[in-house]
């Protein structure tokens, strides 16, 4: 019998506080696709929040206890996962850093060397397991939105389109001005909220021209923002995590239909819950 590419890894998920409490089902689904091909995934419960708020806003010395706590719930595991790119940037760009320039150099080692172990879903889907085909089916149009931190700080490249694109009776299609910031950015938005809207209504704009059903990203945040705007102009389309179109199967699709369920896994959703 040939084993499964995940076979003998024990990886700890880090939920991130955001999906924990606003969108739990995008960590469900990383647990749905990991097991299936074969990894042990533990859930650390005494996790907390990365500390970003804090340190994106100048807070370094309120953020360090969130980057011990982070070291020691998770370095003793092989690997670690999170549904989120702006999270894992944070892990491994900031926490470092932060423990130094607070006077903690043996902190800061510690922080490096779990950094070293913390990855993106696509991330550890493709460099580390190897694989590109998770066992997906979503027969919908779709198009996806390359978030800035996981673009830009981790540099995950076409990785969740190299998923996506195994994912059986998916129909995908380019994103008009793909790269472009959605305009959410964390506290970007809220002390900027006039400039945040602009630029994602021009992202609303062109995710309408695609026609998609469905935007995908690896970044709740980002869709709760364009997922307002969506929902707003009436759009139709819905936005859903990558987690949770690569966890779909053929079988959950049978089911909506038996059940006169709508034509989208339970994980889409649209956007009601941004109200910025």
């Amino acid at each position: 019998m040939t084993s499964l590419p995940g076979s003998g890894l024990r990886v700890a998920l880090f939920a991130t506080c955001f999906n924990d409490t606003m969108w739990p089902e995008t960590p469900r689904a990383v647990v749905t696709v990991l097991e299936r091909l074969g990894v042990s995934v533990d859930f650390p419960l005494e996790q907390t929040c990365c500390g970003q708020m804090f340190t994106n806003t100048g807070y370094a010395r309120e953020a360090l206890p969130l980057v011990e706590r982070f070291a020691d719930v998770f370095e003793e595991y092989d690997a670690v996962v999170a549904p989120s790119g702006s999270c894992v940037g944070s892990v491994r760009h900031q926490h470092a850093g932060v423990a130094r320039g607070c006077g903690r150099p043996a902190l800061a080692d510690r922080a490096t060397a779990a950094a070293g172990k913390v990855y993106e879903l696509s991330e550890l889907l493709i460099d580390v397991l190897g694989v590109t085909d998770v066992g997906a089916t979503f027969p919908h149009r779709v198009t996806y939105h390359p978030t800035c931190h996981s673009l830009r700080m981790l540099r995950v490249a076409d990785k969740p389109l190299r998923l996506l694109r195994e994912v059986r009776g998916i129909e995908l299609v380019d994103l008009p001005e793909a790269e472009e910031c959605c305009g959410f950015g964390g506290t970007f938005a809220m002390k900027n909220s006039d400039t945040s809207v602009a630029m994602g209504a021009d992202k609303a704009q062109h995710v309408r021209e695609t026609r998609a059903e469905v935007l995908v990203a690896g970044d709740n945040s980002c869709l709760a923002h364009i997922g307002g705007l969506l929902t707003r102009q009436r759009s139709g389309t819905r936005v859903m995590h990558l987690a949770e179109v690569l966890a779909s199967t053929e079988r959950d699709f049978a089911a909506a239909n038996e059940l006169g369920g709508p034509p989208y896994a339970a994980g889409a959703r649209d956007g009601r819950e941004a109200t910025a």
